[in-house]
Protein backbone atom coordinates (compact mmCIF):
# COMPACT_ATOMS: atom_id res chain seq x y z
CA UNK A 1 0.00 0.00 0.00
CA UNK A 2 1.49 3.39 -0.86
CA UNK A 3 1.49 6.20 1.71
CA UNK A 4 1.61 9.51 0.32
CA UNK A 5 2.49 11.70 3.13
CA UNK A 6 2.42 15.80 3.56
CA UNK A 7 3.32 17.58 7.00
CA UNK A 8 1.38 16.18 9.37
CA UNK A 9 -1.01 18.89 11.64
CA UNK A 10 -1.79 19.32 15.30
CA UNK A 11 -4.89 16.76 15.31
CA UNK A 12 -8.09 18.68 15.44
CA UNK A 13 -10.89 17.46 17.99
CA UNK A 14 -13.08 16.05 14.85
CA UNK A 15 -10.18 14.01 14.15
CA UNK A 16 -9.87 12.40 17.81
CA UNK A 17 -13.26 12.02 18.05
CA UNK A 18 -13.45 9.71 14.93
CA UNK A 19 -10.64 7.93 16.43
CA UNK A 20 -12.53 7.53 19.83
CA UNK A 21 -15.81 6.48 17.86
CA UNK A 22 -13.85 3.79 15.80
CA UNK A 23 -12.06 2.01 19.33
CA UNK A 24 -15.69 2.25 20.58
CA UNK A 25 -17.39 0.95 17.96
CA UNK A 26 -15.38 -2.10 17.01
CA UNK A 27 -15.15 -3.00 20.91
CA UNK A 28 -19.29 -2.65 21.71
CA UNK A 29 -20.65 -3.68 18.19
CA UNK A 30 -18.11 -5.46 16.68
CA UNK A 31 -17.91 -3.14 13.15
CA UNK A 32 -15.27 -1.31 11.93
CA UNK A 33 -17.66 1.32 9.25
CA UNK A 34 -17.67 4.94 11.29
CA UNK A 35 -21.00 6.20 9.20
CA UNK A 36 -24.30 6.04 10.23
CA UNK A 37 -26.27 2.94 9.79
CA UNK A 38 -30.02 2.43 7.16
CA UNK A 39 -32.45 1.42 8.90
CA UNK A 40 -35.55 0.32 7.23
CA UNK A 41 -38.90 -0.53 8.43
CA UNK A 42 -39.29 -3.88 9.95
CA UNK A 43 -35.22 -3.83 10.97
CA UNK A 44 -35.38 -3.49 15.08
CA UNK A 45 -33.42 -0.34 16.81
CA UNK A 46 -31.11 -2.19 18.84
CA UNK A 47 -27.49 -2.63 19.35
CA UNK A 48 -27.37 -6.16 17.67
CA UNK A 49 -28.49 -4.54 14.22
CA UNK A 50 -26.21 -1.99 13.59
CA UNK A 51 -23.60 -3.68 11.78
CA UNK A 52 -27.00 -4.94 10.01
CA UNK A 53 -27.79 -1.52 9.54
CA UNK A 54 -24.18 -0.23 8.36
CA UNK A 55 -24.05 -2.77 6.02
CA UNK A 56 -27.19 -1.66 4.39
CA UNK A 57 -26.05 1.96 4.10
CA UNK A 58 -22.53 0.68 2.58
CA UNK A 59 -24.94 -1.40 -0.25
CA UNK A 60 -27.07 1.31 -0.90
CA UNK A 61 -23.89 3.57 -1.58
CA UNK A 62 -22.65 1.06 -3.87
CA UNK A 63 -25.70 0.67 -5.71
CA UNK A 64 -25.38 4.35 -7.26
CA UNK A 65 -21.80 3.71 -8.60
CA UNK A 66 -22.96 4.49 -11.69
CA UNK A 67 -21.84 1.51 -15.08
CA UNK A 68 -18.57 2.31 -16.59
CA UNK A 69 -16.82 3.78 -13.08
CA UNK A 70 -13.10 2.17 -12.61
CA UNK A 71 -11.71 4.60 -10.74
CA UNK A 72 -12.68 5.87 -7.13
CA UNK A 73 -11.38 8.40 -4.63
CA UNK A 74 -12.80 7.55 -0.88
CA UNK A 75 -12.55 10.84 0.45
CA UNK A 76 -12.52 10.57 4.38
CA UNK A 77 -11.81 6.62 4.42
CA UNK A 78 -11.80 6.20 7.89
CA UNK A 79 -10.70 2.44 9.03
CA UNK A 80 -11.01 1.47 5.21
CA UNK A 81 -13.72 -0.92 5.49
CA UNK A 82 -15.70 1.44 2.79
CA UNK A 83 -12.55 0.63 0.53
CA UNK A 84 -12.38 -2.73 1.13
CA UNK A 85 -15.91 -3.18 -0.18
CA UNK A 86 -15.20 -1.00 -3.36
CA UNK A 87 -11.98 -3.31 -3.86
CA UNK A 88 -13.80 -6.09 -3.68
CA UNK A 89 -15.99 -5.27 -6.28
CA UNK A 90 -13.17 -4.94 -8.56
CA UNK A 91 -13.12 -1.04 -8.59
CA UNK A 92 -9.39 0.58 -8.62
CA UNK A 93 -9.54 3.05 -5.43
CA UNK A 94 -7.01 4.95 -3.57
CA UNK A 95 -8.12 7.15 -0.12
CA UNK A 96 -7.51 10.38 1.24
CA UNK A 97 -7.19 10.27 5.21
CA UNK A 98 -6.12 12.99 7.40
CA UNK A 99 -6.47 11.03 10.65
CA UNK A 100 -2.43 8.85 11.32
CA UNK A 101 -4.40 6.15 13.65
CA UNK A 102 -7.12 5.17 11.09
CA UNK A 103 -4.76 5.40 8.21
CA UNK A 104 -2.48 3.07 10.49
CA UNK A 105 -5.89 1.19 10.96
CA UNK A 106 -6.95 0.91 6.93
CA UNK A 107 -3.37 0.07 6.51
CA UNK A 108 -3.85 -3.23 8.57
CA UNK A 109 -7.47 -3.93 7.10
CA UNK A 110 -6.02 -3.09 3.33
CA UNK A 111 -2.30 -4.84 3.00
CA UNK A 112 -0.98 -3.92 -0.37
CA UNK A 113 -4.44 -2.01 -1.57
CA UNK A 114 -5.21 1.62 -2.39
CA UNK A 115 -2.70 4.40 -2.32
CA UNK A 116 -3.41 6.25 0.98
CA UNK A 117 -2.74 10.04 0.47
CA UNK A 118 -2.16 11.32 4.44
CA UNK A 119 -3.47 14.74 3.86
CA UNK A 120 -6.88 16.73 4.42
CA UNK A 121 -8.64 16.75 1.00
CA UNK A 122 -8.10 20.27 0.40
CA UNK A 123 -4.01 19.34 0.43
CA UNK A 124 -4.76 16.87 -2.02
CA UNK A 125 -2.26 16.68 -4.57
CA UNK A 126 -2.09 14.50 -7.63
CA UNK A 127 -2.16 14.28 -11.26
CA UNK A 128 -4.58 11.33 -11.18
CA UNK A 129 -8.40 11.71 -12.20
CA UNK A 130 -10.78 9.83 -11.20
CA UNK A 131 -14.15 8.58 -12.34
CA UNK A 132 -15.69 9.01 -9.18
CA UNK A 133 -14.95 11.08 -6.18
CA UNK A 134 -16.79 9.75 -3.45
CA UNK A 135 -17.69 11.22 0.39
CA UNK A 136 -19.07 9.08 3.04
CA UNK A 137 -20.12 11.21 6.02
CA UNK A 138 -17.10 13.11 5.40
CA UNK A 139 -18.58 15.93 2.74
CA UNK A 140 -19.27 17.71 6.16
CA UNK A 141 -15.84 18.30 7.64
CA UNK A 142 -14.66 19.88 4.39
CA UNK A 143 -14.91 23.62 3.53
CA UNK A 144 -17.48 24.26 1.02
CA UNK A 145 -16.65 26.25 -1.76
CA UNK A 146 -13.16 24.52 -1.87
CA UNK A 147 -14.41 20.83 -1.96
CA UNK A 148 -16.13 21.82 -5.12
CA UNK A 149 -13.38 23.56 -6.53
CA UNK A 150 -10.80 20.58 -5.70
CA UNK A 151 -13.29 17.95 -6.74
CA UNK A 152 -14.05 19.51 -10.29
CA UNK A 153 -10.07 19.44 -10.38
CA UNK A 154 -9.97 15.85 -9.45
CA UNK A 155 -12.99 14.44 -11.63
CA UNK A 156 -12.46 13.30 -15.32
CA UNK A 157 -14.91 14.84 -17.97
CA UNK A 158 -17.97 12.87 -17.50
CA UNK A 159 -16.74 11.96 -13.82
CA UNK A 160 -19.23 11.68 -10.54
CA UNK A 161 -19.55 12.95 -7.72
CA UNK A 162 -21.23 10.79 -5.03
CA UNK A 163 -21.97 12.58 -1.23
CA UNK A 164 -23.93 10.37 1.40
CA UNK A 165 -23.94 12.77 4.36
CA UNK A 166 -26.13 14.57 6.35
CA UNK A 167 -27.01 18.76 6.15
CA UNK A 168 -28.48 21.70 8.19
CA UNK A 169 -31.80 22.66 7.50
CA UNK A 170 -32.98 26.04 7.40
CA UNK A 171 -34.52 26.70 11.06
CA UNK A 172 -34.69 29.10 13.37
CA UNK A 173 -31.78 27.47 15.90
CA UNK A 174 -29.28 24.82 15.55
CA UNK A 175 -31.14 22.55 17.65
CA UNK A 176 -28.81 20.21 19.61
CA UNK A 177 -26.73 18.46 16.25
CA UNK A 178 -23.33 19.85 15.41
CA UNK A 179 -21.63 19.42 11.96
CA UNK A 180 -23.28 19.64 8.36
CA UNK A 181 -23.45 22.29 5.77
CA UNK A 182 -26.64 24.42 5.10
CA UNK A 183 -28.24 22.57 2.40
CA UNK A 184 -29.43 25.60 0.90
CA UNK A 185 -25.84 27.20 1.04
CA UNK A 186 -24.46 23.48 -0.37
CA UNK A 187 -27.42 23.82 -3.43
CA UNK A 188 -26.51 27.82 -4.19
CA UNK A 189 -22.78 26.59 -4.56
CA UNK A 190 -23.67 23.97 -6.67
CA UNK A 191 -25.48 25.99 -9.31
CA UNK A 192 -21.73 27.82 -9.64
CA UNK A 193 -20.86 24.80 -11.31
CA UNK A 194 -22.81 24.76 -14.80
CA UNK A 195 -21.14 21.54 -15.79
CA UNK A 196 -22.04 19.31 -12.76
CA UNK A 197 -25.09 17.92 -13.45
CA UNK A 198 -27.29 16.56 -10.69
CA UNK A 199 -28.48 13.02 -11.49
CA UNK A 200 -29.56 11.72 -8.14
CA UNK A 201 -31.02 13.33 -4.85
CA UNK A 202 -32.17 11.02 -2.25
CA UNK A 203 -33.63 11.95 1.18
CA UNK A 204 -32.94 9.06 3.75
CA UNK A 205 -33.07 11.06 6.88
CA UNK A 206 -36.05 8.95 8.42
CA UNK A 207 -33.80 5.73 7.25
CA UNK A 208 -30.69 6.97 9.26
CA UNK A 209 -32.20 8.67 12.13
CA UNK A 210 -32.88 5.52 14.51
CA UNK A 211 -28.76 5.78 15.51
CA UNK A 212 -29.84 9.11 17.23
CA UNK A 213 -31.98 7.00 19.39
CA UNK A 214 -29.21 4.42 19.90
CA UNK A 215 -26.77 6.35 20.68
CA UNK A 216 -29.01 8.19 22.91
CA UNK A 217 -30.04 5.22 24.87
CA UNK A 218 -26.45 3.65 25.22
CA UNK A 219 -25.56 7.12 26.67
CA UNK A 220 -28.49 6.74 29.24
CA UNK A 221 -28.02 3.07 29.77
CA UNK A 222 -24.16 2.93 30.16
CA UNK A 223 -22.32 6.10 29.77
CA UNK A 224 -24.56 8.35 32.34
CA UNK A 225 -24.45 5.67 35.03
CA UNK A 226 -20.49 4.98 34.89
CA UNK A 227 -19.96 9.15 35.25
CA UNK A 228 -22.09 8.79 38.61
CA UNK A 229 -20.84 6.31 39.87
CA UNK A 230 -17.21 8.02 39.30
CA UNK A 231 -18.67 11.54 40.37
CA UNK A 232 -19.80 10.22 43.82
CA UNK A 233 -16.52 7.87 44.35
CA UNK A 234 -14.94 10.95 43.75
CA UNK A 235 -16.53 13.15 45.96
CA UNK A 236 -16.58 10.74 48.74
CA UNK A 237 -12.82 9.36 48.21
CA UNK A 238 -11.06 12.92 47.59
CA UNK A 239 -13.66 15.49 47.86
CA UNK A 240 -11.44 18.60 48.71
CA UNK A 241 -9.60 17.37 44.95
CA UNK A 242 -13.24 16.52 43.43
CA UNK A 243 -14.68 19.93 44.02
CA UNK A 244 -11.68 21.74 42.78
CA UNK A 245 -11.70 19.87 39.50
CA UNK A 246 -15.70 19.98 39.14
CA UNK A 247 -15.01 23.98 39.44
CA UNK A 248 -12.72 24.70 37.28
CA UNK A 249 -14.26 22.12 35.05
CA UNK A 250 -17.98 23.54 35.08
CA UNK A 251 -18.55 25.23 32.09
CA UNK A 252 -17.27 22.14 29.94
CA UNK A 253 -19.08 19.59 32.15
CA UNK A 254 -22.48 21.57 31.66
CA UNK A 255 -21.95 21.80 27.72
CA UNK A 256 -21.61 18.20 27.44
CA UNK A 257 -24.53 17.66 30.00
CA UNK A 258 -26.62 20.00 28.06
CA UNK A 259 -25.99 18.23 24.36
CA UNK A 260 -25.42 14.59 25.30
CA UNK A 261 -27.30 14.07 28.65
CA UNK A 262 -30.46 16.14 28.01
CA UNK A 263 -32.60 14.08 25.94
CA UNK A 264 -32.64 16.32 23.12
CA UNK A 265 -30.19 14.15 21.02
CA UNK A 266 -33.19 11.77 19.16
CA UNK A 267 -33.95 10.68 16.04
CA UNK A 268 -37.03 12.82 15.84
CA UNK A 269 -35.09 16.00 16.20
CA UNK A 270 -32.65 15.22 13.58
CA UNK A 271 -35.33 14.90 11.21
CA UNK A 272 -36.11 18.65 12.44
CA UNK A 273 -32.84 19.73 12.13
CA UNK A 274 -30.66 17.65 9.47
CA UNK A 275 -31.27 16.45 6.26
CA UNK A 276 -29.36 13.14 5.13
CA UNK A 277 -28.91 13.19 1.24
CA UNK A 278 -27.19 11.19 -0.99
CA UNK A 279 -26.62 13.17 -3.85
CA UNK A 280 -25.30 11.82 -7.08
CA UNK A 281 -23.47 14.50 -9.64
CA UNK A 282 -22.08 14.30 -13.20
CA UNK A 283 -19.21 16.30 -14.20
CA UNK A 284 -19.69 17.64 -18.01
CA UNK A 285 -22.53 18.20 -18.57
CA UNK A 286 -23.73 14.70 -19.58
CA UNK A 287 -27.89 14.29 -19.74
CA UNK A 288 -28.97 11.66 -17.13
CA UNK A 289 -32.28 10.16 -16.15
CA UNK A 290 -32.69 10.67 -11.93
CA UNK A 291 -32.64 7.47 -10.52
CA UNK A 292 -34.80 5.34 -7.92
CA UNK A 293 -34.11 4.38 -4.70
CA UNK A 294 -32.49 1.31 -4.54
CA UNK A 295 -33.71 -1.32 -2.38
CA UNK A 296 -31.76 -2.57 0.64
Amino acid sequence: MKINRKRRQTASTRELGLDLAQIAARYLFGTDHLHYGYWPAGLPVEPGNLRRAQENYTDLLVSYIPAGVRTILDVGMGTGALAQRLLGEGYEVDCVSPSPYLTERARTLLGQGPCIFECRYEELQTERRYDLILFSESFQYIDLPHTLSVSDAHLREGGHLLICDFFRKDTPDRGPFGGGHPLAEFRRQVAQYPLLQPIADVDITRETAPNLDLTADLVTQLIAPARDRVFHWAATSYPLLSRALRGAFRRPLERAEAKYLSGQRSGANFQVYKSYRLLLFQNGGVEAPVLEPAKV
